[in-house]
C-alpha cells in the first residue's frame, strides 16, 4: 500500500459496515489521517476538538482498532491529536530553526539582477560609512530583502569597527519614541540616542510621512549626524518622490544621496534563493520541488523562505517526504497565512491619531478644536474607504455619533481633498500605511 492516505480509505470503508450512516458522518468522516509510524508502532489522526476526541475515545475506540487491526494486523496504537496542538508543535519546530540561524550577512544575500545595484550600494557603504554614499536610499515592495541588506550593514561595519555606535529603528517605532518621550519630558535622552550614533538605520521611513512633530525631529537628527559624516540608510516601499506627505526639505535630503531600487527577483535568483536556504537548514530539497516553488512563488523572497522552513518542519514533524504535492500544499498553507490580518477601527484611529499628533481618545471624543475635529473627519473617511462598516456601525465607533454626522464628515473630507492636493495627499498616504502593514 503506497500511503496512509489509501490505507485510511479501507478503514473508513470497513467503519461504514459497522455503524450507522449518521454516526459515520458525525464522528468517522470528520478525522484526518496525519501520520502512521510503524517503528514506534503508533497511528496519529487529527480530529476538529477535544470533545470530538473524548467521544471517539469512549465510543469507537473498538471499532477503529478492529479496522486498523483489519488493515495493518493487532499493534497499531491510535492517539488522537486537534489543530491547535499540531499548530503549537510546527510553531516549537519553526522556532527551533528560526532565523536566528540565518544571519543577515552579504555573504547569506543571494544577488541577482534585480538587487544587485542595492547590494553593490550597501556593501560599499558598510565598507566605508560616512563617505560612500550618503544618505542611501533603497525602496522596494515587502518580502525583497531591504531589512536583509539593512543587518548586514549593520554586521559588516560591527565587524570592521566594532567600538562604531549604530542605531536600528523602524519609522513607526521612531515616531512613538518621540511621543513617549514627550510625555515623559526625556527628549533629551531621545537626541542623545539617535544624534549621537555613528551610523542610523531606518527601516520603513515611509511612515514618518504627514506626522509633522517626528518630521521636525526626524529634519534635526538628519543634520546632525550628516554634519558629523554618520551614515545615515533609509528604506521605503517607495522612492522619496512618492512619499506624498514627506516635507519637500526632507525629500530633498533623501534625494541628495544614492537611491537604489530592489525589484522581485528573477526565476534563476529564486531558485538560488531556496536552495540557500535549504542547505542552511540542513536539507535536501528535490530539483523538480525548487523549481515548482519558485515558478509558484515570484515576488517575495520571504515567502520562499518561509516556505522551505515549512517543510522542514513538516520533515521532522510528519515524516513527509518531499514532494510536489507537499510542496503545493505548504504553498497554500504559506499564502493564507501571509494575508493581513483585518484592519481594525482601533488601527486605523491610531494611525490617524500619530499622524496629526494627538490621541485616540480625541479622536472619538466630542472635542471640538480645529484639529481634533479635522483628525476625526479624516479617521471616518478612512474607516469608510477601508472596511465594510455601515455608517451606523462607523458612529457607534466614534463616540455614538449619528448616521448624518458621520455622512457630513465624509463629505467634508472629499470636499477638501478636490480643493486643496495636499489634503488629499496626506489622506491618501494615510491610507496606504495603514494597508501596508
Amino acid at each position: 500500500m503506497d500511503s496512509f492516505n489509501e490505507a485510511w480509505e479501507i478503514i473508513c470503508d470497513y467503519c461504514k459496515q459497522h455503524i450507522t450512516e449518521v454516526a459515520y458522518n458525525t464522528w468517522i468522516s470528520k478525522i484526518e489521517p496525519i501520520k502512521l509510524d510503524f517503528a514506534e508502532g503508533k497511528a496519529i489522526l487529527m480530529v476538529p476538538g477535544d470533545f470530538h476526541r473524548q467521544t471517539l475515545i469512549r465510543g469507537y475506540m473498538q471499532l477503529l482498532n478492529d479496522a486498523f487491526a483489519n488493515v495493518f494486523g493487532e499493534g497499531i496504537k491510535i492517539c488522537f491529536t486537534v489543530p491547535e496542538e499540531i499548530v503549537s508543535k510546527e510553531q516549537e519546530i519553526n522556532d527551533s530553526i528560526s532565523d536566528a540561524d540565518y544571519e543577515f550577512t552579504f555573504d547569506s544575500f543571494i544577488v541577482g539582477s534585480s538587487n544587485k545595484f542595492a547590494h553593490a550600494a550597501s556593501l560599499a557603504v558598510a565598507t566605508n560609512p560616512g563617505r560612500a554614499y550618503n544618505p542611501l536610499f533603497i525602496y522596494g515592495n515587502s518580502g525583497l530583502g531591504k531589512t536583509h541588506l539593512l543587518y548586514a550593514i549593520r554586521n559588516e561595519i560591527l565587524e570592521n569597527s566594532p567600538d562604531k555606535v549604530i542605531v536600528y529603528v523602524k519609522g513607526d517605532d521612531f515616531t512613538n519614541e518621540l511621543i513617549e518621550a514627550i510625555r515623559m519630558n526625556t527628549t533629551s535622552e531621545f537626541r542623545q540616542k539617535y544624534r549621537k550614533s555613528d551610523v542610523l538605520l531606518v527601516d520603513d521611513i515611509q511612515f514618518i510621512g504627514g506626522k509633522d512633530s517626528t518630521q521636525e525631529e526626524f529634519f534635526h537628527t538628519f543634520n546632525t549626524l550628516y554634519e558629523a559624516k554618520g551614515q545615515i540608510v533609509l528604506t521605503s516601499d517607495r522612492p522619496p518622490k512618492e512619499i506624498k506627505t514627506l516635507e519637500d526639505r526632507l525629500r530633498s535630503r533623501f534625494e541628495s544621496g544614492l537611491i537604489a531600487d530592489v525589484q522581485p527577483p528573477d526565476f534563476e535568483t529564486r531558485i538560488a534563493i531556496i536552495k540557500r536556504k535549504a542547505e542552511l537548514l540542513e536539507m535536501e530539497l528535490p530539483d523538480d520541488s525548487v523549481e515548482y516553488i519558485a515558478t509558484r512563488l515570484k515576488t517575495n523572497i520571504r515567502q520562499l523562505e518561509g516556505v522551505v522552513k515549512k517543510l522542514k518542519a513538516k520533515n521532522q514533524l510528519y515524516g513527509e517526504k518531499i514532494s510536489i504535492n507537499v510542496a503545493q500544499k505548504t504553498i497554500s498553507d504559506i499564502l493564507n497565512n501571509d494575508q493581513p490580518p483585518p484592519l481594525t477601527v482601533e488601527k486605523i484611529i491610531d494611525e490617524v491619531a500619530r499622524t496629526f499628533g494627538v490621541t485616540s481618545d480625541d479622536i472619538r471624543s466630542s472635542k471640538r478644536n480645529s484639529n481634533i475635529s479635522n483628525a476625526r473627519q479624516i479617521a471616518i473617511y478612512a474607516v469608510r474607504e477601508i472596511t465594510d462598516l455601515s455608517m451606523s456601525l462607523i458612529g457607534e465607533e466614534f463616540g455614538g455619533r449619528d448616521h448624518s454626522t458621520i455622512v457630513y464628515a465624509i463629505k467634508q473630507i472629499e470636499k477638501n481633498m478636490n480643493k486643496d492636493p495636499k489634503i488629499k495627499s496626506t489622506v491618501e498616504d494615510i491610507i496606504k500605511n495603514i494597508r501596508d502593514r
